[in-house]
């Protein structure tokens, strides 16, 4: 009796022990966007070669210069999609994004999973979150991306009613994993497409939402549109790339 419940705990641990490590294989190599691309603009219909570079998590008082510093020194406008608590601590980092011509969206207030969220809670942490975008930069922005792109259709048709686009993305390069340049360099060249949305993180990290290791981040960027550029490929942000698809 003592060896079956010994052998029962052993089973239910090595169980366990496989779910996490299948878990996190498949959060590092699988992008969970494409399971909720419906409803959503995740890349413009264009043959023209545009990409847009886009961060997620911010803004970071580290991260976050070094990163405007190397879209600057490109002549590369992008788009963050921003917390709105960090905007509220962070308030200058946030002002020099607009003060430098990136487009602006919002990434909730607290950066919450949306799932199945209660009546209210979504409707709150979006406006919220374009209240104080406003008051902070005098910005206003309809773009919205919810955490870990997790919605249902229910919450997307609520996004929607209220007046703001959902903006997903076509390529992510899974730098909160911190991959090397490099690799993050080679996926993205080899399957690159025209007008697709490129996700970036300015802040966070695999398990905390503030601070992280943009390093990698900071280190691809000039070579990358270096090389997307070399490719006949130029840059915008997701005001103007929601614009050329309205012409497709």
């Amino acid at each position: 009796m003592k060896c079956s419940g010994k052998k029962l705990i052993l089973n239910i641990t090595i169980f366990l022990v496989a779910a996490i490590f299948l878990f996190a294989g498949f959060s590092i190599f699988v992008d969970q966007a494409v399971f909720v691309r419906s409803g959503t603009f995740y890349r413009a219909k264009t043959d023209e070669k545009v990409i847009a570079l886009t961060f997620d998590d911010g803004p970071s008082p580290k991260w976050t210069p070094l990163i405007l510093d190397e879209l600057k020194e490109s002549g590369v406008k992008a788009t963050f999609f921003m917390i709105g608590k960090y905007v509220e601590k962070y308030p200058d980092v946030a002002k020099r994004i607009t003060a430098e011509g990136h487009d602006v969206g919002i990434h909730t207030f607290h950066h919450a999973v949306l799932l199945f969220s209660p009546p209210g809670y979504l409707e709150k942490e979006i406006k919220d979150t374009e209240a104080v975008i406003k008051d902070v930069t005098g910005k206003t922005t309809k773009l919205f991306r919810p955490p870990k792109a997790w919605l249902t259709a229910k919450e997307k048709r609520e996004i929607s009613g209220l007046g703001y686009k959902i903006i997903l993305w076509s390529l992510s390069s899974k730098d909160w994993v911190r991959f090397h340049d490099k690799q993050i360099r080679r996926y993205i060249l080899n399957n690159v497409r025209p007008g697709d949305i490129v996700l970036f993180h300015d802040a966070g990290g695999a398990f905390k939402i503030e601070g992280g290791n943009r390093k990698q981040t900071t280190k691809t960027l000039p070579r990358l549109i270096e090389k997307l550029r070399e490719k006949g490929y130029r840059f915008v942000t997701i005001s103007e790339l929601l614009e050329l698809d309205k012409k497709q």
